[in-house]
């Protein structure tokens, strides 16, 4: 039996984009131990395939990280599911807060190292010993002590659309490089209460417990992340410390908190929160483009990419050919390609410089 997706990507697109059918999108995660990781993840695959579900699973020895969508008919039975599961039963499902049920268009299951990239030897510290978890209104409550550091553990292309009010903000790329860069920044603020927040809280479960490991003392995490924060101060109706929008993993690319937008076009400047991929398949960089903007580019993040997108399929393949793309997937938002967002970071180095 074939467990996996055999129908082009593209025909699922648009199948997607032409659905009526309501669907609820939702993430989860839970660290425990897989003995046969092969037979847990094509079983995974089959149970989750008969409910109709779409999304991106990445299953590891030590446990399970998932965002998928489902048909919205079907979420009780995907909750009974869970509930007879041993390993996911009590599992906490993270719904989306502003979902149009277009976040996914097919189900992907993947076997990782690790199901978040996060370079650390596990067996060096007790990854049990996390960060004490925080409420919505604890949050809002801590956030307001002035000995308190709120800190971002998400990426730059994450934070660059929505964060918390006087959120400490690390200019990285990646989780793995967020940990050591974040422990520099609050070296001499081992004894000051931290709250560390990521987008459903799976990074902070690891990265609390890291830094509890190094020797600092008040180390809180937001439990569920942004999403669950978002749900609770809906329905509790407390204050929003949130601006901007949520950046999300999946085909919407980000979630609407609040009506603030805190970030620009990388093409021309004008503010702007839509993320988008580059149309032209030899490139898809991640960037922020306003409507203006991609109707002058055709959605491509540059004059050359817009010229390859007009080349016959052929010539794109052609082009495409043995084209080594390395690691370039970690730095979305940051190419020379994208006028507005280079020139400002060159302004910024040189006034950084220029600065006594």
């Amino acid at each position: 039996m074939i467990l996996h997706n055999q129908v082009n990507k593209n025909v699922l697109k648009q199948q997607l984009k032409e659905s009526t059918e309501e669907r609820v999108t939702l993430s989860f995660y839970r660290y425990f131990h897989i003995y046969d990781v092969q037979a847990y993840r094509d079983q995974l695959y089959l149970d989750l395939l008969n409910l109709g579900v779409m999304g991106r699973v990445y299953i590891a020895e030590e446990g399970i990280n998932a965002q998928i969508s489902l048909p919205g008919d079907r979420l009780d039975d995907f909750k009974s599911y869970i509930d007879r599961s041993e390993e996911l039963s009590g599992i906490r499902l993270n719904i989306a807060v502003d979902d149009n049920g277009k976040s996914f268009f097919k189900l992907k299951i993947q076997i990782r190292k690790k199901i978040v990239a996060d370079g650390l030897n596990d067996e060096s510290f007790d990854v049990t010993k996390r960060g004490i978890h925080l409420s919505a209104e604890e949050f809002n409550k801590l956030a307001e002590d002035p000995d308190t550091l709120i800190v971002d553990m998400r990426n730059h292309y994450e934070s660059e659309v929505g964060h918390f009010q006087n959120a400490i903000l690390p200019d990285i790329d990646t989780f793995r490089e967020a940990l050591p860069v974040v422990e520099t920044m609050l070296e001499d603020k081992r004894d000051r209460n931290i709250i560390m927040y990521c987008t459903g809280g799976i990074r902070c479960e690891k990265a609390s417990a890291w830094y509890r490991h190094r020797g600092f003392k008040n180390v809180f995490q937001l439990d569920g992340g942004i999403i669950e924060y978002t749900r609770q101060v809906r329905e509790k109706e407390l204050e929003n410390k949130f601006i901007g929008k949520n950046f999300v993993f999946d085909e919407r690319l980000g979630e609407r908190i609040s009506d603030d937008i805190i970030s620009q076009c990388h093409q021309c400047g004008k503010p702007c929160d839509s993320h988008t991929n580059c149309k032209n398949d030899g490139c898809h960089l991640l960037f922020i483009q306003c409507d203006e903007c991609a109707a002058k580019y055709d959605a491509c993040c540059s004059t050359e990419c817009q010229e390859v997108i007009h080349l016959s399929e052929e010539e794109q393949k052609e082009l495409r050919s043995g084209v080594d793309k390395g690691r370039q997937v970690f730095k979305k938002g940051r190419s020379e390609k994208l006028i507005y967002k280079s020139n400002a970071i060159k302004s910024t180095a040189n006034q950084l410089q220029t600065t006594p």
